[in-house]
């Protein structure tokens, strides 16, 4: 079941996902599925961000102070990075 996740929609990392940082990139386990995903620089600026309950607007907002994006670029590859996230396990909704 996909949820509709929009700004407003507050989330964080699953806290019982386990990753460690190596360089400058995120290397996490998957909970559901057992397999290590590899996260980019860009993966782990955001997963660094997902640590405590955050707003996607608010994570949005942090991606384009910090890298040279257009806004509804950003905005679908955010979209689409966290449900991909949230499909694996890796991931929580917060109400």
């Amino acid at each position: 079941m996909r949820k509709k996740l929009a700004d407003s929609t507050k989330i964080s990392v699953n806290k019982q996902a386990f990753s460690c940082i190596l360089d400058d990139e995120v290397v996490v386990l998957g909970i559901k599925d057992g397999v290590y995903y590899g996260l980019d620089s860009t993966g782990s600026f955001i997963w660094n961000l997902i640590q405590e309950p955050i707003k996607i607007g608010e994570i949005r907002d942090a991606i384009l102070e910090k890298y040279e994006v257009e806004k509804e670029i950003c905005e679908a590859d955010l979209l689409s990075f966290l449900q991909d996230l949230l499909e694996k396990g890796l991931l929580e909704v917060r109400e």
